[in-house]
Protein backbone atom coordinates (compact mmCIF):
# COMPACT_ATOMS: atom_id res chain seq x y z
CA UNK A 1 0.00 0.00 0.00
CA UNK A 2 2.84 2.39 0.83
CA UNK A 3 4.43 1.73 -2.56
CA UNK A 4 1.12 2.47 -4.25
CA UNK A 5 0.75 5.74 -2.35
CA UNK A 6 4.31 6.70 -3.17
CA UNK A 7 3.77 5.97 -6.88
CA UNK A 8 0.51 7.93 -6.87
CA UNK A 9 2.17 10.89 -5.16
CA UNK A 10 5.19 10.90 -7.49
CA UNK A 11 3.11 10.44 -10.66
CA UNK A 12 0.07 12.53 -9.78
CA UNK A 13 -0.12 14.18 -13.21
CA UNK A 14 0.06 10.88 -15.12
CA UNK A 15 -2.47 9.16 -12.88
CA UNK A 16 -4.86 12.12 -13.07
CA UNK A 17 -4.56 12.37 -16.84
CA UNK A 18 -5.15 8.63 -17.23
CA UNK A 19 -8.28 8.89 -15.08
CA UNK A 20 -9.60 11.73 -17.27
CA UNK A 21 -8.38 10.74 -20.72
CA UNK A 22 -9.72 7.17 -20.61
CA UNK A 23 -13.42 8.15 -20.24
CA UNK A 24 -12.92 11.08 -22.62
CA UNK A 25 -11.58 8.76 -25.31
CA UNK A 26 -14.54 6.45 -24.73
CA UNK A 27 -16.96 9.35 -25.11
CA UNK A 28 -15.16 10.52 -28.26
CA UNK A 29 -15.34 7.02 -29.72
CA UNK A 30 -19.08 6.80 -29.06
CA UNK A 31 -19.59 10.29 -30.46
CA UNK A 32 -17.63 9.39 -33.57
CA UNK A 33 -19.80 6.31 -34.11
CA UNK A 34 -23.04 8.21 -33.52
CA UNK A 35 -21.97 11.01 -35.85
CA UNK A 36 -21.15 8.50 -38.57
CA UNK A 37 -24.64 7.02 -38.19
CA UNK A 38 -26.14 10.51 -38.15
CA UNK A 39 -24.21 11.34 -41.30
CA UNK A 40 -25.75 8.38 -43.12
CA UNK A 41 -29.20 9.16 -41.75
CA UNK A 42 -28.93 12.83 -42.72
CA UNK A 43 -28.23 11.95 -46.34
CA UNK A 44 -31.21 9.59 -46.43
CA UNK A 45 -33.44 12.04 -44.56
CA UNK A 46 -32.51 14.84 -46.98
CA UNK A 47 -33.55 12.75 -49.96
CA UNK A 48 -36.77 11.67 -48.23
CA UNK A 49 -37.71 15.27 -47.40
CA UNK A 50 -37.09 16.35 -50.98
CA UNK A 51 -39.18 13.50 -52.39
CA UNK A 52 -41.98 14.13 -49.89
CA UNK A 53 -42.02 17.75 -50.96
CA UNK A 54 -42.36 16.81 -54.63
CA UNK A 55 -45.18 14.42 -53.78
CA UNK A 56 -46.98 17.16 -51.89
CA UNK A 57 -46.51 19.68 -54.69
CA UNK A 58 -47.77 17.16 -57.25
CA UNK A 59 -50.74 16.42 -55.04
CA UNK A 60 -51.57 20.13 -54.93
CA UNK A 61 -51.57 20.29 -58.74
CA UNK A 62 -53.78 17.20 -58.99
CA UNK A 63 -56.18 18.52 -56.35
CA UNK A 64 -56.50 21.84 -58.16
CA UNK A 65 -57.58 20.27 -61.45
CA UNK A 66 -59.62 17.51 -59.82
CA UNK A 67 -61.70 20.01 -57.85
CA UNK A 68 -62.24 22.07 -60.99
CA UNK A 69 -63.32 18.98 -62.97
CA UNK A 70 -65.63 17.67 -60.28
CA UNK A 71 -67.35 21.02 -60.08
CA UNK A 72 -67.68 21.62 -63.81
CA UNK A 73 -68.18 18.16 -65.31
CA UNK A 74 -71.04 16.84 -63.19
CA UNK A 75 -73.66 17.36 -65.92
CA UNK A 76 -77.01 15.53 -65.66
CA UNK A 77 -78.08 13.20 -68.47
CA UNK A 78 -81.11 15.38 -69.23
CA UNK A 79 -78.81 18.25 -70.22
CA UNK A 80 -77.13 16.05 -72.85
CA UNK A 81 -80.37 14.73 -74.30
CA UNK A 82 -81.44 18.21 -75.30
CA UNK A 83 -80.06 18.85 -78.75
CA UNK A 84 -79.46 22.55 -78.26
CA UNK A 85 -77.16 21.99 -75.24
CA UNK A 86 -78.86 24.89 -73.46
CA UNK A 87 -78.88 23.27 -70.06
CA UNK A 88 -75.17 22.41 -70.47
CA UNK A 89 -74.42 26.06 -71.27
CA UNK A 90 -76.32 27.23 -68.18
CA UNK A 91 -74.48 24.64 -66.07
CA UNK A 92 -71.07 25.86 -67.25
CA UNK A 93 -72.14 29.50 -66.90
CA UNK A 94 -72.67 29.08 -63.17
CA UNK A 95 -69.04 27.98 -62.69
CA UNK A 96 -65.75 29.71 -63.40
CA UNK A 97 -63.03 27.25 -64.37
CA UNK A 98 -59.52 28.58 -63.79
CA UNK A 99 -56.68 26.99 -65.77
CA UNK A 100 -58.98 25.60 -68.50
CA UNK A 101 -58.85 26.54 -72.20
CA UNK A 102 -62.16 25.05 -73.26
CA UNK A 103 -65.14 23.13 -71.93
CA UNK A 104 -67.09 20.74 -74.11
CA UNK A 105 -70.03 18.33 -74.11
CA UNK A 106 -70.51 15.40 -76.50
CA UNK A 107 -74.00 13.90 -77.13
CA UNK A 108 -74.51 10.48 -78.71
CA UNK A 109 -77.43 10.01 -81.10
CA UNK A 110 -79.30 6.79 -81.71
CA UNK A 111 -77.85 6.49 -85.21
CA UNK A 112 -74.29 6.47 -83.87
CA UNK A 113 -73.58 10.12 -84.58
CA UNK A 114 -71.61 12.32 -82.15
CA UNK A 115 -72.41 15.97 -81.54
CA UNK A 116 -69.76 18.07 -79.70
CA UNK A 117 -70.26 21.60 -78.43
CA UNK A 118 -67.48 23.79 -77.02
CA UNK A 119 -67.92 26.49 -74.37
CA UNK A 120 -65.80 29.29 -72.91
CA UNK A 121 -64.69 28.49 -69.34
CA UNK A 122 -65.14 32.07 -68.15
CA UNK A 123 -68.88 32.48 -68.73
CA UNK A 124 -70.08 29.21 -70.30
CA UNK A 125 -70.81 30.90 -73.62
CA UNK A 126 -70.59 28.83 -76.80
CA UNK A 127 -67.26 28.73 -78.61
CA UNK A 128 -67.82 28.68 -82.35
CA UNK A 129 -64.23 28.80 -83.55
CA UNK A 130 -62.21 25.98 -82.00
CA UNK A 131 -58.68 25.07 -83.09
CA UNK A 132 -58.41 21.80 -84.90
CA UNK A 133 -56.05 20.32 -82.30
CA UNK A 134 -58.58 20.98 -79.55
CA UNK A 135 -61.43 19.52 -81.61
CA UNK A 136 -59.41 16.37 -82.31
CA UNK A 137 -58.58 16.01 -78.62
CA UNK A 138 -62.29 16.15 -77.74
CA UNK A 139 -63.15 13.65 -80.44
CA UNK A 140 -60.51 11.21 -79.16
CA UNK A 141 -62.41 11.19 -75.90
CA UNK A 142 -65.93 11.11 -77.33
CA UNK A 143 -65.52 8.33 -79.92
CA UNK A 144 -64.59 5.52 -77.46
CA UNK A 145 -67.43 6.59 -75.19
CA UNK A 146 -69.85 6.51 -78.18
CA UNK A 147 -68.84 2.94 -78.87
CA UNK A 148 -69.71 2.05 -75.29
CA UNK A 149 -73.03 3.82 -75.69
CA UNK A 150 -73.86 1.99 -78.92
CA UNK A 151 -72.99 -1.34 -77.36
CA UNK A 152 -75.31 -0.61 -74.44
CA UNK A 153 -72.49 -1.22 -71.97
CA UNK A 154 -73.32 -0.15 -68.46
CA UNK A 155 -70.77 2.29 -66.95
CA UNK A 156 -70.72 3.36 -63.32
CA UNK A 157 -70.76 7.03 -62.55
CA UNK A 158 -67.18 8.20 -61.85
CA UNK A 159 -66.37 10.40 -58.89
CA UNK A 160 -63.01 11.50 -60.31
CA UNK A 161 -62.36 12.69 -63.86
CA UNK A 162 -60.46 10.54 -66.28
CA UNK A 163 -57.41 11.69 -68.21
CA UNK A 164 -56.68 11.70 -71.89
CA UNK A 165 -53.23 13.08 -72.80
CA UNK A 166 -52.25 12.00 -76.28
CA UNK A 167 -51.44 15.62 -77.08
CA UNK A 168 -49.36 17.23 -74.29
CA UNK A 169 -50.57 20.69 -75.34
CA UNK A 170 -54.25 19.64 -75.27
CA UNK A 171 -54.70 17.50 -72.22
CA UNK A 172 -58.30 16.49 -71.59
CA UNK A 173 -60.02 15.68 -68.31
CA UNK A 174 -63.45 14.12 -68.87
CA UNK A 175 -66.32 12.30 -67.23
CA UNK A 176 -68.89 10.10 -69.00
CA UNK A 177 -72.49 11.23 -68.65
CA UNK A 178 -74.74 8.25 -67.77
CA UNK A 179 -78.47 7.91 -67.41
CA UNK A 180 -80.51 6.07 -64.77
CA UNK A 181 -79.67 2.69 -66.33
CA UNK A 182 -75.89 3.44 -66.26
CA UNK A 183 -75.85 3.74 -70.06
CA UNK A 184 -73.45 6.30 -71.50
CA UNK A 185 -75.35 9.09 -73.20
CA UNK A 186 -72.58 11.64 -73.55
CA UNK A 187 -69.24 13.03 -72.32
CA UNK A 188 -68.36 16.24 -70.45
CA UNK A 189 -64.78 17.38 -70.61
CA UNK A 190 -62.29 20.21 -70.26
CA UNK A 191 -59.07 21.02 -72.10
CA UNK A 192 -56.37 22.13 -69.69
CA UNK A 193 -54.44 25.35 -70.30
CA UNK A 194 -50.79 24.28 -70.43
CA UNK A 195 -49.53 27.88 -70.40
CA UNK A 196 -51.51 28.56 -67.22
CA UNK A 197 -50.05 25.40 -65.70
CA UNK A 198 -46.47 26.46 -66.51
CA UNK A 199 -46.67 30.15 -65.78
CA UNK A 200 -49.22 30.47 -62.98
CA UNK A 201 -50.13 27.26 -61.22
CA UNK A 202 -46.68 25.70 -60.69
CA UNK A 203 -45.06 28.93 -59.37
CA UNK A 204 -48.03 29.45 -57.03
CA UNK A 205 -47.94 25.89 -55.73
CA UNK A 206 -44.16 26.07 -55.18
CA UNK A 207 -44.37 29.37 -53.29
CA UNK A 208 -47.13 27.98 -51.03
CA UNK A 209 -45.65 24.56 -50.32
CA UNK A 210 -41.94 25.39 -49.87
CA UNK A 211 -42.34 27.19 -46.49
CA UNK A 212 -44.33 24.26 -45.13
CA UNK A 213 -41.54 21.77 -45.75
CA UNK A 214 -38.58 24.15 -45.27
CA UNK A 215 -39.55 26.67 -42.56
CA UNK A 216 -37.51 29.49 -40.99
CA UNK A 217 -35.78 30.51 -44.21
CA UNK A 218 -34.64 27.00 -45.10
CA UNK A 219 -36.53 27.33 -48.40
CA UNK A 220 -33.63 29.50 -49.61
CA UNK A 221 -31.38 26.46 -49.38
CA UNK A 222 -33.21 24.54 -52.11
CA UNK A 223 -34.12 25.28 -55.73
CA UNK A 224 -37.38 23.97 -57.19
CA UNK A 225 -37.70 24.01 -60.97
CA UNK A 226 -40.08 22.81 -63.71
CA UNK A 227 -38.72 20.97 -66.75
CA UNK A 228 -40.34 19.82 -69.96
CA UNK A 229 -39.78 16.53 -71.81
CA UNK A 230 -36.59 17.93 -73.40
CA UNK A 231 -35.31 18.81 -69.89
CA UNK A 232 -35.53 22.53 -70.57
CA UNK A 233 -36.01 24.54 -67.40
CA UNK A 234 -39.25 26.50 -67.63
CA UNK A 235 -39.42 27.85 -64.08
CA UNK A 236 -37.16 28.01 -61.01
CA UNK A 237 -37.77 29.27 -57.49
CA UNK A 238 -34.28 30.85 -57.49
CA UNK A 239 -31.96 32.01 -60.23
CA UNK A 240 -29.11 29.65 -59.38
CA UNK A 241 -27.73 26.45 -60.81
CA UNK A 242 -27.59 24.54 -57.52
CA UNK A 243 -25.96 21.22 -56.79
CA UNK A 244 -26.21 17.86 -58.55
CA UNK A 245 -28.39 16.10 -55.97
CA UNK A 246 -31.54 16.57 -58.05
CA UNK A 247 -34.71 14.64 -57.18
CA UNK A 248 -37.37 14.70 -59.92
CA UNK A 249 -41.04 13.69 -60.12
CA UNK A 250 -43.48 13.71 -63.03
CA UNK A 251 -46.58 15.76 -62.26
CA UNK A 252 -50.17 14.46 -62.28
CA UNK A 253 -52.02 15.05 -65.58
CA UNK A 254 -48.96 16.76 -67.11
CA UNK A 255 -46.83 13.68 -67.55
CA UNK A 256 -44.37 15.34 -69.93
CA UNK A 257 -43.40 17.83 -67.23
CA UNK A 258 -41.20 17.15 -64.23
CA UNK A 259 -40.81 19.03 -60.97
CA UNK A 260 -37.18 18.98 -59.77
CA UNK A 261 -35.71 19.95 -56.40
CA UNK A 262 -32.02 20.30 -55.61
CA UNK A 263 -29.76 21.89 -52.98
CA UNK A 264 -28.55 25.39 -53.65
CA UNK A 265 -25.25 25.52 -51.70
CA UNK A 266 -24.54 22.10 -50.23
CA UNK A 267 -26.03 18.71 -50.86
CA UNK A 268 -27.38 16.69 -47.98
CA UNK A 269 -24.25 14.53 -48.18
CA UNK A 270 -21.96 17.58 -48.16
CA UNK A 271 -23.90 19.12 -45.30
CA UNK A 272 -23.71 15.87 -43.31
CA UNK A 273 -19.97 15.62 -44.00
CA UNK A 274 -19.41 19.26 -42.97
CA UNK A 275 -21.48 18.79 -39.83
CA UNK A 276 -19.56 15.62 -39.00
CA UNK A 277 -16.16 17.30 -39.49
CA UNK A 278 -17.18 20.44 -37.61
CA UNK A 279 -18.64 18.56 -34.65
CA UNK A 280 -15.69 16.18 -34.38
CA UNK A 281 -13.18 19.03 -34.67
CA UNK A 282 -15.02 21.02 -32.02
CA UNK A 283 -15.18 17.97 -29.76
CA UNK A 284 -11.47 17.28 -30.22
CA UNK A 285 -10.58 20.91 -29.50
CA UNK A 286 -12.76 20.96 -26.40
CA UNK A 287 -11.27 17.65 -25.29
CA UNK A 288 -7.75 18.96 -25.85
CA UNK A 289 -8.58 22.13 -23.92
CA UNK A 290 -10.11 20.08 -21.11
CA UNK A 291 -7.15 17.70 -20.96
CA UNK A 292 -4.76 20.64 -21.09
CA UNK A 293 -6.60 22.40 -18.28
CA UNK A 294 -6.67 19.27 -16.15
CA UNK A 295 -3.00 18.58 -16.90
CA UNK A 296 -2.14 22.15 -15.94
CA UNK A 297 -4.16 21.86 -12.73
CA UNK A 298 -2.61 18.50 -11.84
CA UNK A 299 0.84 19.80 -12.70
CA UNK A 300 0.24 22.82 -10.47
CA UNK A 301 -1.02 20.56 -7.69
CA UNK A 302 2.00 18.27 -8.08
CA UNK A 303 4.31 21.27 -8.05
CA UNK A 304 2.63 22.62 -4.94
CA UNK A 305 3.04 19.23 -3.30
CA UNK A 306 6.73 19.18 -4.21
CA UNK A 307 7.08 22.76 -3.01
CA UNK A 308 5.36 21.88 0.24
CA UNK A 309 7.73 18.95 0.69
CA UNK A 310 10.72 21.15 -0.13
CA UNK A 311 9.54 23.74 2.39
CA UNK A 312 9.27 21.02 5.01
CA UNK A 313 12.81 19.88 4.16
CA UNK A 314 13.89 23.51 4.26
CA UNK A 315 12.58 23.99 7.78
CA UNK A 316 14.25 20.75 8.90
CA UNK A 317 17.59 21.62 7.26
CA UNK A 318 17.60 25.21 8.50
CA UNK A 319 16.87 24.04 12.04
CA UNK A 320 19.85 21.70 11.80
CA UNK A 321 22.00 24.40 10.24
CA UNK A 322 21.16 26.82 13.04
CA UNK A 323 21.77 24.32 15.83
CA UNK A 324 25.20 23.21 14.62
CA UNK A 325 27.06 26.58 14.59
CA UNK A 326 25.27 27.71 17.75
CA UNK A 327 26.37 24.54 19.54
CA UNK A 328 29.98 25.04 18.38
CA UNK A 329 30.02 28.69 19.45
CA UNK A 330 28.56 27.79 22.84
CA UNK A 331 31.10 25.00 23.49
CA UNK A 332 34.16 27.07 22.49
CA UNK A 333 32.79 30.08 24.40
CA UNK A 334 32.30 27.97 27.58
CA UNK A 335 35.87 26.62 27.31
CA UNK A 336 37.24 30.14 27.14
CA UNK A 337 34.89 31.41 29.87
CA UNK A 338 35.90 28.67 32.30
CA UNK A 339 39.58 29.38 31.68
CA UNK A 340 40.34 25.87 30.54
CA UNK A 341 42.31 27.19 27.59
CA UNK A 342 45.56 28.93 28.50
CA UNK A 343 47.63 28.31 25.41
CA UNK A 344 47.56 31.44 23.18
CA UNK A 345 47.59 29.23 20.08
CA UNK A 346 44.51 27.36 21.32
CA UNK A 347 42.78 30.61 22.20
CA UNK A 348 43.46 31.82 18.65
CA UNK A 349 42.23 28.52 17.22
CA UNK A 350 39.03 28.64 19.26
CA UNK A 351 38.51 32.24 18.28
CA UNK A 352 38.88 31.32 14.61
CA UNK A 353 36.32 28.55 15.07
CA UNK A 354 33.89 30.95 16.78
CA UNK A 355 34.40 33.52 14.01
CA UNK A 356 33.98 30.91 11.29
CA UNK A 357 30.78 29.53 12.80
CA UNK A 358 29.50 33.06 13.34
CA UNK A 359 30.10 33.90 9.70
CA UNK A 360 28.44 30.67 8.68
CA UNK A 361 25.45 31.50 10.88
CA UNK A 362 25.37 35.04 9.52
CA UNK A 363 25.45 33.74 5.94
CA UNK A 364 22.56 31.39 6.62
CA UNK A 365 20.48 34.12 8.23
CA UNK A 366 21.33 36.54 5.44
CA UNK A 367 20.24 33.97 2.89
CA UNK A 368 16.89 33.55 4.61
CA UNK A 369 16.37 37.29 5.00
CA UNK A 370 17.37 37.99 1.40
CA UNK A 371 15.09 35.24 0.15
CA UNK A 372 12.23 36.77 2.11
CA UNK A 373 12.97 40.19 0.60
CA UNK A 374 13.14 38.71 -2.91
CA UNK A 375 9.80 36.92 -2.44
CA UNK A 376 8.17 40.13 -1.25
CA UNK A 377 9.88 42.28 -3.91
CA UNK A 378 11.66 44.40 -1.29
CA UNK A 379 15.23 43.38 -2.13
CA UNK A 380 17.37 46.37 -3.22
CA UNK A 381 20.95 46.65 -4.46
CA UNK A 382 23.50 49.48 -4.23
CA UNK A 383 25.66 49.41 -7.34
CA UNK A 384 29.14 50.89 -7.52
CA UNK A 385 31.78 50.91 -10.24
CA UNK A 386 34.38 48.60 -8.70
CA UNK A 387 37.29 46.36 -9.63
CA UNK A 388 35.95 42.83 -9.48
CA UNK A 389 39.31 41.46 -8.32
CA UNK A 390 39.04 43.36 -5.03
CA UNK A 391 35.58 41.93 -4.28
CA UNK A 392 36.73 38.38 -5.08
CA UNK A 393 39.95 38.68 -3.07
CA UNK A 394 38.15 40.02 0.00
CA UNK A 395 35.54 37.25 -0.16
CA UNK A 396 38.16 34.50 -0.55
CA UNK A 397 40.13 35.90 2.37
CA UNK A 398 37.00 35.64 4.53
CA UNK A 399 36.28 32.04 3.46
CA UNK A 400 39.86 30.75 3.49
CA UNK A 401 39.96 29.96 7.20
CA UNK A 402 36.75 28.01 7.12
CA UNK A 403 37.80 25.95 4.09
CA UNK A 404 41.12 25.18 5.71
CA UNK A 405 39.40 24.03 8.88
CA UNK A 406 37.34 21.47 6.96
CA UNK A 407 40.39 20.24 5.07
CA UNK A 408 39.95 22.04 1.73
CA UNK A 409 42.53 23.96 -0.22
CA UNK A 410 41.39 27.18 -1.88
CA UNK A 411 43.21 27.86 -5.17
CA UNK A 412 42.73 31.24 -6.83
CA UNK A 413 43.76 31.96 -10.43
CA UNK A 414 43.53 35.71 -10.94
CA UNK A 415 43.55 37.35 -14.36
CA UNK A 416 47.05 38.06 -15.72
CA UNK A 417 46.14 41.68 -16.41
CA UNK A 418 43.62 44.12 -14.89
CA UNK A 419 39.98 43.34 -15.59
CA UNK A 420 37.41 45.95 -16.66
CA UNK A 421 35.49 47.54 -13.83
CA UNK A 422 31.90 46.43 -13.28
CA UNK A 423 28.80 47.95 -11.69
CA UNK A 424 28.19 45.71 -8.68
CA UNK A 425 26.77 45.59 -5.20
CA UNK A 426 29.91 44.34 -3.46
CA UNK A 427 28.05 42.83 -0.50
CA UNK A 428 25.53 40.99 -2.71
CA UNK A 429 28.22 39.67 -5.06
CA UNK A 430 30.30 38.49 -2.09
CA UNK A 431 27.23 36.67 -0.76
CA UNK A 432 26.72 34.94 -4.14
CA UNK A 433 30.38 33.89 -4.28
CA UNK A 434 30.27 32.55 -0.70
CA UNK A 435 27.21 30.49 -1.55
CA UNK A 436 29.04 28.97 -4.52
CA UNK A 437 32.07 28.18 -2.31
CA UNK A 438 29.82 26.72 0.36
CA UNK A 439 28.14 24.44 -2.21
CA UNK A 440 31.51 23.34 -3.56
CA UNK A 441 32.64 22.27 -0.08
CA UNK A 442 29.35 20.53 0.79
CA UNK A 443 29.30 18.30 -2.26
CA UNK A 444 33.02 17.50 -2.28
CA UNK A 445 33.35 16.13 1.26
CA UNK A 446 34.11 12.60 0.02
CA UNK A 447 36.20 13.65 -2.98
CA UNK A 448 39.75 12.41 -3.35
CA UNK A 449 40.88 15.89 -4.42
CA UNK A 450 39.72 18.27 -1.70
CA UNK A 451 40.25 21.63 -3.30
CA UNK A 452 38.14 24.45 -4.66
CA UNK A 453 39.44 26.44 -7.61
CA UNK A 454 38.35 30.02 -8.25
CA UNK A 455 39.21 31.73 -11.52
CA UNK A 456 38.73 35.31 -12.69
CA UNK A 457 39.00 36.40 -16.30
CA UNK A 458 37.38 38.16 -19.22
CA UNK A 459 35.61 36.92 -22.31
CA UNK A 460 34.13 39.11 -25.03
CA UNK A 461 33.82 42.26 -22.91
CA UNK A 462 32.30 40.38 -19.95
CA UNK A 463 33.97 39.60 -16.66
CA UNK A 464 33.76 35.96 -15.55
CA UNK A 465 34.21 34.33 -12.16
CA UNK A 466 34.14 30.54 -11.92
CA UNK A 467 34.14 28.15 -8.97
CA UNK A 468 35.24 24.55 -9.63
CA UNK A 469 35.02 21.55 -7.32
CA UNK A 470 35.84 17.85 -7.71
CA UNK A 471 32.75 16.49 -5.98
CA UNK A 472 29.78 14.33 -6.91
CA UNK A 473 28.68 16.38 -9.91
CA UNK A 474 25.17 17.08 -11.15
CA UNK A 475 23.10 15.03 -13.60
CA UNK A 476 22.20 16.85 -16.86
CA UNK A 477 18.47 16.58 -16.15
CA UNK A 478 18.90 18.46 -12.87
CA UNK A 479 21.33 21.18 -13.94
CA UNK A 480 18.51 23.63 -14.75
CA UNK A 481 16.46 22.78 -11.67
CA UNK A 482 19.19 23.44 -9.10
CA UNK A 483 18.59 27.20 -9.35
CA UNK A 484 14.98 26.82 -8.20
CA UNK A 485 14.12 27.70 -4.62
CA UNK A 486 14.24 24.84 -2.11
CA UNK A 487 15.44 22.42 -4.80
CA UNK A 488 18.22 19.97 -3.89
CA UNK A 489 19.71 17.31 -6.11
CA UNK A 490 18.08 13.90 -5.74
CA UNK A 491 21.15 11.97 -4.62
CA UNK A 492 21.83 9.90 -1.58
CA UNK A 493 23.62 12.92 -0.06
CA UNK A 494 20.53 15.07 0.14
CA UNK A 495 19.84 14.03 3.74
CA UNK A 496 23.51 14.02 4.76
CA UNK A 497 24.60 17.34 3.27
CA UNK A 498 23.58 20.41 5.24
CA UNK A 499 21.83 23.26 3.51
CA UNK A 500 18.62 25.19 3.04
CA UNK A 501 18.17 24.85 -0.71
CA UNK A 502 18.22 28.64 -1.12
CA UNK A 503 21.87 29.26 -1.98
CA UNK A 504 21.81 28.78 -5.74
CA UNK A 505 18.41 30.45 -6.03
CA UNK A 506 19.89 33.55 -4.38
CA UNK A 507 22.98 33.36 -6.59
CA UNK A 508 20.79 33.36 -9.70
CA UNK A 509 18.72 36.30 -8.48
CA UNK A 510 21.76 38.36 -7.51
CA UNK A 511 23.56 37.72 -10.79
CA UNK A 512 20.49 38.51 -12.88
CA UNK A 513 20.01 41.72 -10.89
CA UNK A 514 23.55 42.63 -12.11
CA UNK A 515 22.39 41.91 -15.72
CA UNK A 516 24.59 38.84 -15.71
CA UNK A 517 24.20 35.09 -16.09
CA UNK A 518 25.18 32.06 -14.05
CA UNK A 519 25.79 28.70 -15.74
CA UNK A 520 26.94 25.27 -14.67
CA UNK A 521 28.91 22.54 -16.39
CA UNK A 522 29.15 19.24 -14.61
CA UNK A 523 29.92 15.54 -14.99
CA UNK A 524 28.68 12.97 -12.50
CA UNK A 525 31.53 11.85 -10.27
CA UNK A 526 33.96 14.43 -11.66
CA UNK A 527 32.81 17.71 -10.18
CA UNK A 528 31.10 20.91 -11.26
CA UNK A 529 32.01 24.41 -12.42
CA UNK A 530 29.73 27.38 -11.78
CA UNK A 531 30.49 30.45 -13.89
CA UNK A 532 29.20 33.95 -13.17
CA UNK A 533 29.37 36.31 -16.16
CA UNK A 534 28.89 40.06 -15.62
CA UNK A 535 28.89 42.88 -18.19
CA UNK A 536 31.81 45.31 -17.99
CA UNK A 537 30.86 48.83 -16.94
CA UNK A 538 32.48 50.36 -20.04
CA UNK A 539 31.77 47.37 -22.33
CA UNK A 540 35.45 47.26 -23.33
CA UNK A 541 38.31 44.89 -22.68
CA UNK A 542 40.43 45.54 -19.66
CA UNK A 543 43.74 45.41 -21.51
CA UNK A 544 44.67 46.07 -25.10
CA UNK A 545 44.79 42.97 -27.25
CA UNK A 546 42.65 40.75 -25.03
CA UNK A 547 39.26 41.40 -26.67
CA UNK A 548 37.73 38.20 -27.93
CA UNK A 549 40.50 36.11 -26.37
CA UNK A 550 39.83 32.65 -24.93
CA UNK A 551 40.93 32.12 -21.29
CA UNK A 552 42.82 28.88 -20.62
CA UNK A 553 44.59 27.38 -17.60
CA UNK A 554 48.34 27.26 -17.83
CA UNK A 555 50.52 24.36 -16.71
CA UNK A 556 51.64 26.27 -13.63
CA UNK A 557 48.68 27.12 -11.38
CA UNK A 558 50.61 30.05 -9.93
CA UNK A 559 50.53 31.74 -13.32
CA UNK A 560 46.73 32.00 -13.07
CA UNK A 561 44.94 32.78 -16.33
CA UNK A 562 46.80 32.92 -19.60
CA UNK A 563 45.36 34.14 -22.95
CA UNK A 564 45.54 32.25 -26.22
CA UNK A 565 45.00 34.39 -29.37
Amino acid sequence: MSKFRSFFRNHLVLVGLAAVVAPLLTILGLQYWSLKQLKKSSVLAGSVVMRNYLNDASKEVRTFYRNAAEAALNIPASAVREGDFERARRHFGRRTCEGVKRLFVARFGDGGDVQIRFFHPADGGPADEVPTAESHAAQRVAVPMQHLSAAGTAVRRLDAPELQDYDPENIVLFKPVVDESSRVVGVAGMLLDTAYFRDVLVPRVVSETLPRFFPDGADRRVIVSLHDAAKNRLFASQEAEGQKDAVALRLHYFNDYSLVIRSRHMTAEQWARWNFNFTMTLSLLMTAALVGGIAFSLRTAAREMRLSQMKADFVSNVSHELRTPLASIRVFGEFMKLGRVGDPAKIQEYGEHIETESRRLTQLINNILDFSKIESGAKTYHFERLAIEDVVAETLKTCEVRLRQVGFALVYHPAPRPLPRVMVDAEALAQALMNLLDNAVKYSADAARREVIVRAGERGGRVEISVTDHGVGIAPAEQRKIFEKFYRVSTGLVHDVKGSGLGLSLVKHIVEAHRGTVTVTSDLGRGSTFTVSLPAADGAAGAEGTEGAEPVIGDDPSRGLAYKH
